[in-house]
């Protein structure tokens, strides 16, 4: 539900966010003929940390391959791989072989796990005409060598894409991106400061759709859209509503279809989250100055967020479940997992084990990128939110 503005206030913010989510549900990638101004291809990724910034300063627009969606038929993936991949890597098999993505100058996947990590090797046998890659970046980044070695592979990564675009990418160059991204990831900082501090001023829902966009266009363009409706949002003015305050955790890949998150909204006050988290990947700016790809590599060891992806002694699953909850000073949480992500499900069984511990209520739920009914979650979502509040009370 959106809160009130001035009219002509609340108009802007509602193109705004009906923009985004258009963006949202476009699973296509532009042509040559419809790239933005400075750009000459594309390359897609998974939504876990990748370092745009070195694609950016190539003239390679950055964009998020966040599967298919709940229209999506699967007539080609499923003869490839098994039911039981989780659907983000079936849908985006299918959206490649049936041509949606054919327009893609290369897809650079990761080893988060073995379906990802295998799905570079579909993806250059069925388009071999696209860049195919796994960049390895540690699992354990405790090691002694770890920034030298993810320096060394953002090199590797640099090299191949300098080989595609057919120019080299510069330092001052890679600054300039650096420098772009600083900007998105503050303001980001700052649309998730106000749904810790003023939760009813905007929507888990509303703020996933405005960090959605940012996968579909340049940060430049992104930077432009979040500045307005950062602006708009503050100036939203609607009493807090009698709602529990919870963290969702789950969403770190596949991403949970917006009805989910709608249904949440309805009974919850979202404050925090691990939605997209590779855009928010770096809690501090990278440095400007200096070397850039060692800024990079230096940022993803020490200035990086917690992730089920990831291995940190410094992170710890149950640490950085507690330090969301703090921070935004939730009530309880909201444990999810898609369907058939070994990580996720992992996570949740850690934190589920934790918070039974703590004697602090959660909530769990299960989702997939092609789930269309929610009546039953909402049943379950209001029935947790009714529970949190007497206790509360």
């Amino acid at each position: 539900m959106l809160t009130r503005l001035a009219p002509e206030n609340e108009a802007e913010l509602t193109d705004l966010l009906e923009r985004c989510h258009a963006a949202a549900r476009d699973n296509s990638v532009p042509g040559k003929d419809s790239l933005p101004e400075g750009f000459s291809g594309t390359i897609g990724h998974f939504p876990v940390y990748f370092p745009e910034e070195i694609a950016h300063a190539g003239g390679l627009l950055p964009v998020n391959i966040l599967g298919g969606g709940n229209k999506l038929e699967l007539k080609h993936a499923d003869a490839r791989m098994g039911s039981f991949v989780c659907s983000i890597c079936r849908s985006t098999t299918e959206l490649g072989l049936n041509g949606t993505l054919q327009d893609l100058t290369g897809f650079v996947t990761h080893p988060i796990c073995d379906a990802a990590k295998h799905l570079a090797g579909i993806w250059s046998r069925n388009l071999p005409e696209q860049l195919a890659q796994i960049l390895y970046l540690p699992q354990n980044v405790n090691s002694r060598g770890a920034t030298r070695y993810i320096a060394a592979e953002y090199q590797r990564l640099r090299a191949d894409l300098e080989r595609k675009v057919g120019h080299v990418i510069s330092d001052e160059a890679l600054r300039r991106s650096i420098r772009i991204y600083n900007e998105n990831r503050r303001l980001l900082r700052e649309l998730y400061a106000i749904r810790r501090d003023e939760p009813w001023k905007v929507s888990c829902a509303e703020s996933y759709l405005l960090m959605r966009a940012g996968t579909r266009m340049p940060r430049e363009e992104h930077n432009a859209i979040l500045d307005q409706a950062i602006d708009l949002i503050r100036h939203r003015s609607l009493p807090a509503q009698d709602k529990p305050r919870v963290v969702f955790l789950g969403g770190f890949c596949e991403q949970p279809p917006l009805e989910m998150l709608e249904t949440i909204d309805d009974a919850c006050f979202v404050v925090d989250d691990d939605l997209l988290v590779g855009l928010r990947w770096f809690t501090q700016d990278v440095p400007e100055s200096g070397d850039p790809v060692w800024a990079l590599a230096e940022s993803f060891v020490e200035r990086s967020a917690a992730s089920p992806v990831q291995h940190d002694e410094r992170k710890t699953k149950e640490g950085y479940l507690m330090e969301m909850m703090r921070s935004s000073k939730a009530d309880a949480a909201i444990l999810t997992a898609a369907k058939f992500c070994e990580p996720g499900l992992d996570e949740q069984l850690a934190w589920s084990k934790h918070l039974d511990q703590a004697g602090i209520q959660y909530l769990v739920l299960e989702f997939e990128e092609k789930m269309t009914s929610f009546e039953q979650m909402a049943m379950q979502v209001e029935t947790f939110a009714e529970s949190l509040l007497f206790a509360l009370a």
